[in-house]
């Protein structure tokens, strides 16, 4: 069979594919994101990457009802993947050149940029560039937590858990001194406990998210940049970060160029 860039047919297990012949995907997304992508306690789906998926899938002739969710940490992402766990991922995957190694994006669909979190009462931390002596934590196979070490605290103790709202719960009960992540993630908490919470200096770091999709599917790159071009266009963007993020005073981007692929 001809590879799908030549023109003729995909492969069965492209996205293209999958949609139209099994009518169902599988998104791999984050279960505790406030504001991104969560599971409320009544067991729905809610978040800006949530919105997003839905919009693609629909795109895709594949119906809400017909998405199954599947709760990816990050450091499982590449993996899902690469091995048909899921078909694809959108959940704050940021596109980086090692990550294009083994996966391919469509995107960006948004970019923000690593930023600290802290309790409301802290008054000694007022950006990354206040750390020293700190207990820092962020998630495992992510690069939040070293960047700011390697790039404005050399003497951070680090802790790593595998999801950030295991971090905040840490940050909260007073075991840990701030969080770092992007500050859209974090927005997404602060919405959640804007007496509590609170993002301190600026952002260090761009972060461009992606749509994660098997490496070499160019159909799937290609259908999916247009449905993202099109959630863009047609307001949908703008609407649902309003929506999911607007309660945090979270500064919302312009939309970016989809440029992948």
């Amino acid at each position: 069979m001809l590879v799908a860039s030549c023109g003729s047919d995909p492969a069965p297990d492209t996205l293209v594919a999958k949609a139209e012949d099994v009518e169902s995907l599988v998104i791999g997304t984050r279960f505790s994101q406030p504001g991104m992508s969560e599971q409320t306690l009544d067991g729905r789906f809610v978040g800006f990457d949530i919105d997003l998926a839905r919009f693609v899938a629909n795109e895709l002739g594949v119906d809400d009802e017909d998405i199954e969710w599947v709760d990816v940490t990050a450091d499982e992402r590449e993996s899902a993947l690469v091995n048909g766990r899921v078909d694809m991922i959108v959940g704050t995957y940021s596109i980086t050149e090692s990550r294009k190694q083994v996966v391919a994006f469509a995107g960006p669909y948004f970019v923000t940029g690593q930023a600290v979190m802290v309790g409301m009462r802290t008054k000694d931390i007022d950006g990354p560039g206040a750390l020293n002596g700190k207990t820092l934590c962020s998630v495992s196979g992510s690069t939040s937590a070293q960047q700011v070490k390697q790039r404005h605290a050399k003497d951070v103790e680090l802790k790593e858990y595998p999801r950030y709202a295991d971090c905040v719960t840490a940050l909260l009960a007073g075991q840990l001194d701030a969080v770092t992540t992007d500050e859209a993630i974090l927005a997404g908490y602060v919405a959640q406990n804007p007496e509590l919470l609170k993002v301190v200096g600026q952002q260090f770091s761009q972060e461009r998210y992606g749509i994660g999709l098997r490496k070499d599917d160019h159909r799937g790159q290609r259908a999916v940049n247009d449905a993202i071009r099109k959630f863009i266009g047609s307001g949908e963007w703008e609407r649902s970060l309003r929506h999911h993020l607007g309660a945090s005073g979270y500064e919302l981007p312009a939309p970016p160029a989809v440029t992948e692929g």
